[in-house]
């Protein structure tokens, strides 16, 4: 029994940080897809986030979903939404792992929630900020409706993958940081080439 619960503890962790990491990406999407698994009966909250699967919170979280999307097109305001995503993407994240953290002490759960949630998302917040920086200083900013498709494109996939299948979810995660991480390194530090 105490095995089970440990797993099932260890699985909704994996959920919280899989959607926080998807709140790098976007910051609405993985509260989206929470609140619909929620309504849904897919996702069991703690008591004290229960609010994220209500019906009131399902539609603000579709309104501020379809906001966030659209505002990442229009040129000037995509620059201001990243700006602004950063400490939102850290808030939801923390939040998110929070509300996944069911049956654990108050210490745990926030401690849990704010170095893994909030540490996942803004992992993944810098590396779209790196590379929204480098499609501006290449195209001059006319190739980020193409970045703002696939940050779309992530936050979608990292939700689903963290519902449907935590494990897979962090797997994700980690493989896309290790790939931002190698193109910095390698562009930081180009390696000379030979005659």
């Amino acid at each position: 029994m105490c095995s089970s619960m440990n797993m099932e503890f260890l699985l909704s962790i994996c959920i919280g940080i899989g959607l926080s990491a998807a709140c790098g990406f976007r910051v609405f999407v993985p509260m989206l897809v929470m609140s619909i698994a929620a309504n849904a009966g897919h996702l069991h909250l703690a008591p004290a986030f229960a609010w994220i699967g209500s019906p009131a919170a399902l539609v603000a979280f579709g309104l501020a979903t379809a906001l966030e999307i659209t505002g990442y097109y229009i040129p000037w305001l995509d620059h201001l939404l990243d700006t602004l995503a950063t400490p939102a993407a850290i808030v939801a994240g923390t939040v998110i792992t929070a509300s996944m953290a069911t049956g654990a002490s108050p210490f745990l759960k926030w401690t849990l929630a704010v170095i893994a949630g909030g540490g996942a998302a803004a992992a993944v917040q810098a590396a779209t900020v790196l590379v929204r920086g480098l499609s501006l200083a290449s195209t001059g900013g006319l190739a980020n409706p193409v970045v703002a498709t696939m940050e779309l494109g992530g936050s979608i996939i990292t939700s689903l993958a963290a519902i449907l299948a935590p494990f897979l979810a962090i797997g994700l995660v980690l493989l896309l940081l290790a790939i931002v991480s190698y193109k910095m390194v390698r562009q930081r530090f180009p390696t000379a080439r030979t005659v």
